[in-house]
């Protein structure tokens, strides 16, 4: 067979192969989807759908749908570890251990930003700060409140995540005085028996 008789091969279809844009496509649609339909409603297999892939290479990039949620929005914490962190050693100390993580964590490069990014657009969009509900409420604080063990535990969460996000606003949003300027062995001593009182029950 000569070259001008040879067959023209077919293009391949099927699913978009993994790749950098594959991922950005993925990203994008789990957006939309989180958006139109919430946390908790949206869907792996319809995200998949949405940007053109087999479901299980959402598993393979992100794992889980949390995961996902955390990549997509860009949330600069894995409410898993704080779960974690919590419980974990002796729950006299749980106060130190989660203000030792919380002014550790936002001086690492990029995550404060992405903190008050999340935050100035939960505080001016009702529908990314439902998206946040959704997600604090199903993957922190109802994970958290199931083995504290203590008397109105998703309460007390709650009341932890009012007086972090308080102080982020206070002292990185709005900068009030001499908050914005103390430092971390200044703030440790008086956010973690707060912290304490809340979680340890003590």
């Amino acid at each position: 067979m000569t070259t001008a008789e040879q067959p023209t091969p077919r293009k391949k279809t099927g699913r978009r192969p993994g790749g950098a844009d594959t991922r950005r496509t993925v990203l994008e649609a789990a957006r939309a989807e989180f958006a139109a339909r919430g946390y908790e409603k949206a869907g792996m297999r319809a995200i998949a759908r949405a940007a053109g892939v087999d479901a299980a290479l959402l598993h393979h990039y992100f794992g889980s749908k949390d995961r996902l949620f955390m990549a997509a929005l860009e949330f600069p914490v894995e409410p898993k570890a704080v779960v974690e962190l919590v419980l974990a050693g002796d729950r006299a100390t749980v106060g130190v251990r989660l203000a030792e993580f919380l002014l550790g964590l936002w001086e690492q490069p990029g995550v404060l930003d992405r903190m008050l990014a999340l935050l100035r657009a939960a505080a001016t969009t009702e529908q990314v700060a439902q998206l946040m509900r959704e997600f604090v409420q199903e993957e922190l604080v109802r994970r958290a409140a199931a083995e504290l063990g203590l008397d109105q535990p998703e309460l007390r969460t709650e009341l932890m995540l009012s007086q972090v996000i308080g102080l982020a606003m206070a002292r990185y949003v709005i900068g009030v005085e001499p908050l914005a300027s103390a430092s971390r062995e200044e703030l440790l001593p008086l956010l973690a028996p707060t912290f304490q009182g809340y979680l340890g029950g003590a």
